[in-house]
């Protein structure tokens, strides 16, 4: 990984803009949103960037780049220029006095780089191949645009004007995580589309004792992990405890949650005593097991085939 992934501050810091052409029109539109203090100089500007000096959100310098005005204070440089020779000049100077600069379609000229974005309000994710491929970049975001709900936005306000009420109504952080996943994966949630439905939603939940109690899901894997269905994906993204088979392939525990306990067993007696503290402790388990998997315990057949859902692919 060459590309350290960040999401960098710029409300009220300076940025300087070399170039007011197309590319800089569609890089100072984000930088205006995320609150920076964009400077740009050009000879001539497009009439976007002319309205948005017309209306005192950037401040427009008319002419050439010189050194001077590569301040201290700057957060980044941007040469969005059509002459190379000019950009790296650019770079060189702003590189020389400390400053993050980005060099737009010139990699080896980038101190940082800026991902695909997929904006919704306060939600926002970031997707780069460290400048490899951009169009199977922008065919990833594709896909999460048509598969995110369009109330994130919506979901993202209302979770921050409840997290201090589910911190006095809800002792543990433990607690207090499992709430807000039920909250966030209910089909309900996911339909809403007003702060109404939301509160009524989040009252249900928060007044449900059961929503702590332990479960256990059985996953079975194969050669192929993308023969998983959703609903096991689904499972497997809930659980707080990830249980494997020795004989499980890498991909499918790291399908699991990223921040889960990860435990292999090699035989029937430890995957028991896994299960049983689990149990103890009311704690969502994955239990990945091979396709055809049969137990010989007795107490096995029973969590099977009684208490819990096998997800197949």
């Amino acid at each position: 990984m060459r590309y350290f992934p960040i999401f960098l501050d710029l409300a009220e810091r300076d940025v300087l803009v070399v170039g007011g052409g197309e590319v800089a029109c569609r890089k100072i539109e984000m930088l205006v949103r995320a609150g920076a203090k964009v400077t740009v100089v050009s000879p001539q500007v497009r009439p976007f960037l002319q309205s948005l000096a017309d209306e005192g959100q950037i401040n427009y310098v008319k002419g050439f780049y010189n050194k001077g005005l590569l301040t201290p204070h700057l957060a980044q440089v941007w040469a969005t220029t059509d002459n190379p020779d000019l950009n790296h000049q650019v770079h060189q100077d702003a590189t020389s006095t400390g400053i993050l600069t980005n060099v737009v379609d010139d990699l080896a000229h980038c101190d940082f780089i800026t991902p695909s974005i997929v904006n919704r309000g306060k939600i926002q994710l970031a997707i780069s191949s460290g400048g490899a491929s951009p169009v199977l970049v922008r065919f990833i975001r594709e896909l999460l645009e048509t598969q995110l709900p369009q109330n994130l936005s919506l979901l993202a306000d209302f979770g921050s004007t409840k997290r201090e009420h589910v911190k006095q109504s809800l002792s543990t952080v433990d607690e207090r995580r499992k709430f807000w996943e039920l909250f966030y994966r209910s089909q309900e949630v996911e339909q809403a589309s007003d702060e109404t439905q939301l509160e009524q939603i989040y009252q249900t939940l928060l007044n449900n004792a059961e929503a702590a109690q332990a479960v256990r899901h059985w996953v079975e894997f194969g050669d192929d992990p993308e023969l998983l269905t959703l609903k096991a994906l689904r499972l497997m993204q809930q659980a707080e405890l990830v249980l494997y088979a020795e004989d499980c392939p890498d991909i499918f525990v790291d399908l699991c949650r990223r921040d889960a306990e990860r435990f292999m067993f090699g035989n029937e007696d430890q995957l028991l005593d896994y299960i049983a503290t689990a149990q103890k402790n009311g704690v969502r388990v994955c239990v990945l097991i091979a396709k055809n998997t049969q137990f010989n315990s007795h107490c096995l057949q029973k969590y099977v085939a009684n208490e819990v859902y096998i997800a197949t692919h």
